[in-house]
């Protein structure tokens, strides 16, 4: 097994958003931010080649937006999703599988462009099945209040309507003996965590749950989850799991640092050390 990380772009966000009650003397030590509170972040993906299947994690915000939407969003950076699937020695059409963790903009809009022509939508990867929970699939396409503006329609309904949506809980041994899909709820609706098992060594693509390194203490909780206090609780189970197994976690939005090991120390779950993949 093969394991690739991608990179798709950086975006910036409300630092405030992202550590929810956290002070902003605190977290700013880990990540600064600019002149109007906004800070950089990463949208990292996976790619993970089984010998079997080449399965994509997440695939960034893509390039399909307006100008305007853009422009709330701040993208920047060299990093481009194709461009980073290439680099890793792949095409677009080579990939099987795209495993959305959950379908959040910055998670899911890579998946989905225009065609040449720039009149119709059309898959990114053409040949994949595109996956996701049916419970987080009902939740984006009836969202509620907090999370209407992160799930867009022209991300997702493309999957369906090209008969390319799969669901994780309707078919088992999706990925392989290699390839556990762990579930969360806090930040949204059956948030997906694939752990991989390659050789020796496990990964845990943690997603949202922790989204950098800055996020790893457990009142570290990001204002855009819908249930703040279960996602306190989902981080301390699966830091226990991860720092009793010495799993690498691997984050999904950290500016800097791939991944971490973690350990328990007098004041908590804390980064062991951090490094890049």
């Amino acid at each position: 097994m093969q394991i690739h990380v991608i990179d798709a772009g950086h975006f910036r966000l409300d630092g405030g958003a992202m550590f929810g009650v956290v002070p902003k003397t605190i977290w700013q030590k880990q990540i600064p931010a600019d002149e109007n509170n906004l800070c950089s972040w990463k949208m990292r993906c996976l790619l993970v080649n089984t010998g079997q299947q080449l399965i994509l994690i997440d695939s960034g915000m893509g390039d399909k937006q307006d100008a305007k939407w853009m422009g709330y969003y701040y993208r920047h950076g060299d990093g481009d999703l194709i461009q980073s699937i290439k680099k890793a020695g792949y095409s677009p059409d080579e990939i099987t599988d795209v495993l959305c963790t959950h379908l959040h903009f910055d998670h899911c809009g890579g998946s989905v462009k225009w065609n040449t022509a720039k009149d119709r939508l059309e898959l990114t990867f053409p040949n994949a099945k595109y996956w996701t929970h049916s419970a987080h699939w009902e939740s984006a396409m009836h969202p509620n209040p907090r999370e209407k503006a992160t799930f867009l329609k022209e991300n997702i309904l493309p999957m369906q309507e090209t008969g390319a949506l799969h669901f994780t809980d309707k078919e088992e041994k999706t990925f392989g003996n290699a390839i556990e899909l762990l579930y969360a709820d806090g930040h949204t609706e059956k948030m997906i965590m694939p752990k991989i098992k390659q050789g020796e060594n496990t990964y845990l693509f943690i997603a949202d749950t922790i989204p950098s390194h800055a996020h790893v203490p457990i009142p570290y909780v990001m204002g855009y989850d819908i249930r703040p206090l279960q996602t306190m609780s989902e981080k301390e189970q699966l830091l226990k799991q991860v720092a009793d197994n010495n799993w690498t976690i691997i984050f999904d939005h950290d500016p800097v640092h791939d991944a971490a090991h973690i350990h328990l120390t007098e004041k908590g779950y804390r980064v062991a050390d951090l490094f890049n993949l």
